[in-house]
């Protein structure tokens, strides 16, 4: 269908660091679901745009944005995604300073990971878990470097090249600024 095919398109937009793209395609998939009277399409076109403002510094929008989608998306049942998004909204929740609201977040993402057995963004949601770590006003960088370590386990378990970049990364910005 059109609404899959622009949602599979701003997912690798997204992936990719072409935000704007993104954007561009999350809007016509809420403007063609608004059309079809498309509810789940709707709501994860608005998931996918609350997860590009947390990723591109608007975490107010990102909050508002992925929680409205998440709680129309569980009104349906749809839970596919789920732990992706809850990344991004804990994300959110601490570069607003809620670090309260992030743990929450990603706890529940590292949660439904395992209860759904929906593994592909595991590793990614391990990093985040670590990045959150470190926002404290007294961060944990054993902690954090557990979550490293294990974001990068799964990712070369699961032979994921950009996810294992990604936990690397975190973990050299940890090592660097420990020294």
């Amino acid at each position: 269908t059109p609404m899959a095919a622009l949602f599979a398109a701003g997912w690798g937009d997204t992936h990719c660091g072409n935000y704007a793209a993104a954007n561009a395609r999350a809007d016509e998939l809420i403007a063609l679901a608004d059309e079809s009277e498309a509810s789940h399409w709707k709501a994860l076109g608005t998931v996918v745009r609350g997860s590009l403002f947390a990723l591109t510094g608007k975490a107010s929008d990102a909050v508002r944005a992925i929680t409205s989608g998440i709680t129309s998306l569980r009104s349906i049942g749809a839970t596919l995604y789920e732990p992706w998004h809850l990344s991004h909204l804990a994300i959110a929740y601490a570069e607003l300073g809620q670090l309260d609201d992030a743990r929450r977040c990603i706890d529940d993402a590292m949660d439904k990971v395992e209860r759904s057995k929906e593994k592909w963004c595991e590793a990614e949601v391990h990093r985040v878990a670590g990045e959150i770590t470190l926002k404290t006003l007294a961060p944990d960088t054993e902690k954090a470097e557990k979550y490293f370590d294990r974001a990068l386990a799964i990712a070369r378990q699961q032979q994921e090249k950009s996810w294992e970049l990604r936990a690397a990364m975190s973990m050299a910005r940890l090592w660097c600024n420990q020294g």
